[in-house]
C-alpha cells in the first residue's frame, strides 16, 4: 500500500509539472500537487523510505 501511495504522489507530480509547463486546467492541478505533497509526507512521517 505504502509503495502505491509513492507511484500515486509521483504520478500527480508529473501530471503537475506537464499542466504547468504545457496545458493550463486552472486550479485543479494545483490541488493535484498538494495532495501528491501530502502523500510524499505522509510517507516521510512514517518513517519508510521514499526510494
Amino acid at each position: 500500500m505504502g509503495n502505491l501511495l509513492y507511484i500515486i504522489a509521483v504520478i500527480l507530480i508529473i501530471a503537475w509539472a506537464i499542466g504547468f509547463i504545457g496545458y493550463s486546467m486552472g486550479g485543479v492541478i494545483h490541488i493535484l500537487l498538494v495532495i501528491a505533497v501530502i502523500a510524499i509526507i505522509l510517507r516521510i512521517i512514517q518513517g519508510r523510505k521514499i526510494l
